[in-house]
């Protein structure tokens, strides 16, 4: 019943935010437009449920010369890559409100462990422990409001796997209103490897 309804609230409130958001959508592209070349969409290998991949959606943040299959946290000097909107895009996570387009897809969720790219094998590996490659990818998750970028994977992981013990209606509205205080707070965002 769980699954059943999670996917409903899903697909309706990503379709909702999607249509109310669409004016922020269009002011955002237009700046992304304005501010440097390349296309408005970062689409980018993720892995979804059952380690099956898929193209997530974000708001392009970098040059279109930026190195495409490394997490950014993880790049030797990431400012030179980042965009003075895509700074600001980050900070706010507005980068990544593309993802409702995923989410109404099915191929992500509101909540679960965030997609990780397709070459992250070390993460992959390790969420395999905790069965947290069997559900769908989300928008946010335990990991994410508990660190986000500043987890080692084996912590991540961990994170991933308790959320997958704990999921339930109640416990993905504590997580959505924990990821909007999150947000706010500007917790665990982590640019480049210094």
């Amino acid at each position: 019943m769980y699954t059943y309804v999670k996917r409903l609230s899903d697909f309706m409130i990503s379709l909702i935010a999607l249509i109310i958001l669409s004016p922020i959508f269009i002011i955002l592209a237009l700046i992304i437009k304005l501010e440097s070349k390349g296309p408005v969409f970062f689409k980018q290998k993720r892995v979804t449920k059952g380690k099956e991949y898929f193209q997530i959606y974000k708001f392009r943040t970098m040059y279109t010369d930026a190195p495409k299959n490394s997490p950014t946290h993880l790049l030797e000097n990431a400012d030179q890559y980042i965009t003075k909107t895509g700074r600001f895009l980050r900070k706010s996570s507005l980068d990544e409100l593309p993802q409702l387009i995923n989410i109404i897809k099915g191929e992500m969720s509101i909540i679960g462990p965030r997609p990780a790219l397709w070459n992250q094998y070390d993460l992959i590996e390790e969420r395999d422990k905790y069965g947290a490659n069997d559900i769908l990818p989300g928008l946010s998750g335990w990991a994410q409001i508990n660190g986000r970028d500043e987890l080692p994977i084996d912590v991540k992981a961990r994170l991933d796997g308790e959320y997958v013990k704990k999921r339930s209606v109640i416990f993905d509205l504590k997580c959505i209103v924990l990821t909007f205080i999150s947000v706010i707070k500007k917790d665990g965002v982590v640019e480049g490897n210094k």
